[in-house]
């Protein structure tokens, strides 16, 4: 299969740029924020408005799913080659809230464009990233003179990512015949930096839980009563403490079965970066590293598990002192997992150390509030080499491999449709996404379309060559 010059997509893509923003920027007025209830229309009204595109655009079949919560859009455009690879891309319609009064310099549902940026919430986080697949696949049948792609291309667009992904397994199950396919992009993700394209090739899971301590019926007098009775907030100081050992690794027995465990390839490929820990350490408003011994910082946080203290409460927090053994304290605790850890397993581990570190006295309940399983790319899988290629091409550089440490619904594709999940983005660390003055870097915005347009063909080809 012939692949389509890249003035031919270039110049597509140059050419339809201002129509192009100004449908992202009629997108971002709508206030689809998933998590506030009062917020559902135009959740719903969201999702319409994404079909009502991609009908435009030409898929052949376009529909809105619900959800006990809120609708996902779903569309398919079947290539006129019955042999070529199905290929699904995921990404969500729903945002973060935002008003104006949280630090943005403009109204966050009024998007603006300035200094070659556009700014507006959802511009990064996620809707540039899905509508500039209906850029790229344009460009991909005008550069080739194709009526069709060149692959079975198919497009799920949830509406609860930023609530939770609630039920997104669920939807997925429900209609896993219509989202059959032999491999997933995830438009969910960034880059390194505008100057270093990257293709993320994982993401941490993650297993959150809140822990409740009682002791004693009531609060009671600390003269009277203590050091002779359990304090609830004592000992959710002491499992805090007792979280990590002396070389900050996780002390829950068992916690570390299974890791899989970074090759001499995976630290040589990070090592390539061009990483400033004094530059990172700024962005995280800290002031030394500190973290599981024997890894380098883009080393703990996108490939090894780690447990976080979220939260810690109990007793007396009023002005003054008020001198009591307290009844009830809580603990908020989160994991990230990564390849070779399950989220139950985790869950049975936690639940288990709790109980073996509690005295007699404290009674406990913990409560799991869902999980988010971890999801590897194979560095040798045929379509991820496909993604690089399409991504060097537009951006005319090498590229580099990064992983993602915080954590997304990509394993629920890959564990129900049982296929590999990739990732193709365009964002920077500067776009803030869930941050006043969430933005997209346009120029970049192209340079997704523009992969995008490459992608289909080189797809279509190499899978076909594939053993």
């Amino acid at each position: 299969m012939s692949s389509p010059p890249d003035s031919a997509v270039r110049g597509f893509v140059d050419g339809a740029r201002d129509t192009f923003l100004d449908d992202l920027a009629d997108w971002l007025r709508i206030p689809s924020v998933s998590v506030d209830p009062a917020r559902a229309g135009d959740v719903r009204r969201s999702a319409a408005w994404l079909a009502a595109k991609l009908t435009e655009t030409g898929f052949t079949d376009v529909e809105v799913w619900d959800t006990p919560g809120h609708p996902a859009v779903y569309a398919e455009w079947p290539s006129d080659d019955p042999e070529a690879p199905t290929v699904l891309v995921y990404g969500h319609h729903d945002v973060q809230p935002a008003a104006r009064e949280d630090g943005w310099h403009s109204e966050p549902f009024e998007p603006v464009r300035r200094d070659g940026r556009l700014y507006g919430r959802g511009a990064a986080d996620d809707k540039g990233q899905v509508l500039f697949h209906t850029l790229g696949v344009r460009a991909h049948l005008a550069a080739t003179g194709r009526t069709a792609p060149a692959v079975h291309l198919k497009l799920l667009v949830e509406g609860e990512e930023e609530a939770g992904s609630e039920h997104f397994r669920e939807l997925v199950e429900t209609h896993a015949e219509r989202l059959r396919c032999d491999v997933t992009i995830v438009s969910d993700t960034g880059m390194w930096s505008a100057d270093t394209p990257t293709v993320c090739t994982g993401m941490r899971g993650l297993v959150e839980c809140q822990i409740e301590l009682r002791g004693p019926d009531q609060d009671i007098h600390s003269g009277s009563f203590g050091g002779a009775v359990p304090n609830p907030a004592t000992e959710a100081a002491r499992l805090a403490a007792g979280l990590h050992d002396a070389n900050r690794r996780v002390a829950v027995p068992g916690f570390y079965d299974g890791v899989e465990e970074l090759t001499a390839r995976d630290r040589a490929l990070f090592a390539e970066l061009p990483f400033d820990e004094d530059t990172w350490l700024r962005g995280a408003h800290s002031y030394a590293p500190l973290g599981e011994a024997g890894y380098t910082t883009l080393e703990r946080i996108w490939a090894r598990p780690t447990a976080e203290v979220n939260g810690i409460a109990g007793g007396y927090q009023g002005p003054g002192g008020k001198t009591v053994v307290p009844a009830h304290a809580e603990l908020k605790l989160s994991f990230r997992t990564v390849a070779g850890q399950r989220p139950e397993r985790i869950e049975q581990l936690v639940r288990k150390w709790v109980a073996g570190a509690l005295p007699p006295g404290v009674r406990h309940e913990i409560t799991f509030t869902g999980a988010t399983r971890p999801c590897l790319t194979p560095l040798d899988h045929p379509a991820l080499q496909s993604v690089v290629r399409s991504m060097a091409r537009a951006f005319g550089k090498p590229v580099r491999f990064t992983r993602e440490g915080g954590s997304g619904p990509a394993a629920d594709l890959r564990d129900v449709l049982g296929v590999p999940v990739l990732f193709l983005g365009i964002s920077v660390p500067s776009d803030g996404w869930h941050a006043p003055d969430e933005k997209v870097e346009l120029d970049l915005l192209m340079k997704g379309a523009e992969a995008a347009a490459y992608l289909w063909g080189d797809l279509a080809a190499h899978w076909s060559a594939a053993p």
